[in-house]
């Protein structure tokens, strides 16, 4: 994985716009702050791939409005502080017309308050619900929220007879509102939640959080809600226990190098994940196949890797915010957030996106697809 220093990044492409001055307009310049290094780096670095690669790509097609984009990123390591320090580096000193960026819940939510005083649109690559509900009017965001991953995986337990469960969670942001989440909502499915452990993001054995959910005889299934490493040992220690139970992990892990850190003790795991990690079980009629396939083999030939539903979240927020820009026909940010407030049907990676002032996600839980290991790889279950 690169080594990434927090210092700005100017990227430009070859510029080819038609019948336009190059030198006529100043580029638009978008801001992006990602957790490159750090404990979300398994996020972080493919959302700075992607966000490189397709403004290369829109630059080299002639750019947006007759104009290149610049991006303008800083690696925040994962630290809140941090990507409160850049965020404000961006839209005070950078003048960014658009920001893009919190790997995480924690450093999205540092971010906040400044681009809502700044008045600049600001789209996030985080999961959790507290991100856009309430609605807040320059923040929006591209993963499907922490509330209907959780109504997603309860939705399966309860067709599958599960009555009752043990859940295990981070105590980093994304992990607390997960379990929140699902705190709330279990009874809607007719679920109890018998046994509730959590670990932080620095424990590297939760062998006594899951043998105390173990030995509750009541459980019939383990939820766990994280992302990063915390989730790969939780899977590493529940087959090592032997214990002999359907175990549930949520989209925070929706990546082929889940698989990599998990190896066998995967197998039967299920969880919520964008169609990115099977596009090729999708129906050719499905809107959404062509813009995976699309994104999944630019990707894959560019960094030979593969392709993760994070880096997912920065093609939705960039592409989101490059067609905003056109239908507005400005970069100006007021009229780009309006726009964006009047997104319809816009077939991305992670789901068909409808944005409206009371929406700033604009995403279903059925944008979610449900998947299964199965001999080492994912298989599309619902």
């Amino acid at each position: 994985m690169r080594k990434l220093t927090a210092i700005a990044v100017l990227l430009t492409g070859t510029f080819i716009g038609v019948g336009c001055d190059q030198g006529s307009e100043d580029p638009i310049r978008i801001g992006a702050f990602v957790s490159a290094t750090g404990p979300a780096s398994l996020l972080g670095d493919p959302e700075l791939k992607t966000l490189e690669m397709y403004v290369e790509k829109i630059n080299a097609e002639g750019g947006v409005l007759g104009r290149e984009l610049e991006l303008i990123h800083y690696d925040d390591g994962g630290r809140a502080s941090e990507a409160r320090r850049y965020a404000n580096r961006l839209l005070r000193s950078d003048n960014v017309d658009f920001l893009i960026g919190g790997t995480t819940t924690g450093t999205t939510m540092a971010a906040v308050p400044l681009a809502e005083r700044s008045e600049i649109p600001f789209i996030s690559m985080a999961g959790a619900i507290e991100i856009t509900e309430p609605v807040r009017d320059w923040v929006f965001k591209t993963p499907q929220t922490d509330r209907m991953a959780a109504e997603r995986i309860l939705q399966d337990m309860q067709n599958e007879g599960i009555e009752r469960i043990g859940l295990i969670s981070g105590t980093d942001s994304f992990g607390r509102s997960g379990r929140e989440q699902t705190k709330e909502i279990a009874a809607d499915y007719g679920i109890e939640i018998v046994a509730d452990r959590t670990y932080g993001p620095d424990d590297t054995d939760m062998t006594s959080q899951l043998t105390r959910i173990n030995n509750n005889d009541e459980v019939e299934a383990i939820f766990n809600f994280g992302f990063g490493q915390g989730p790969a040992i939780v899977t590493r220690n529940y087959e090592h226990l032997g214990i002999d139970l359907p175990l549930y992990q949520s989209h925070g892990v929706a990546s082929d190098r889940f698989l990599e850190l998990v190896g066998s003790a995967g197998e039967g795991v299920r969880l919520p994940a964008s169609p990115l990690l099977v596009p090729d079980a999708l129906p050719d009629d499905d809107p959404q196949k062509a813009v995976v396939q699309g994104y999944k083999q630019e990707y894959e030939q560019r960094w030979e890797e593969s392709v993760s539903t994070f880096g997912g979240y920065a093609y939705d927020a960039l592409m989101l915010a490059v067609a905003a820009m056109e239908r507005a026909g400005s970069a100006e940010p007021a009229q780009v957030r309006d726009a964006l407030e009047q997104t319809e049907d816009f077939a991305g990676v992670t789901g068909i996106f409808n944005i409206t002032p009371e929406d700033h996600n604009g995403l279903e839980p059925e944008s979610f697809r449900l998947l299964e290991v199965r001999d080492g790889r994912w298989e599309l279950i619902d």
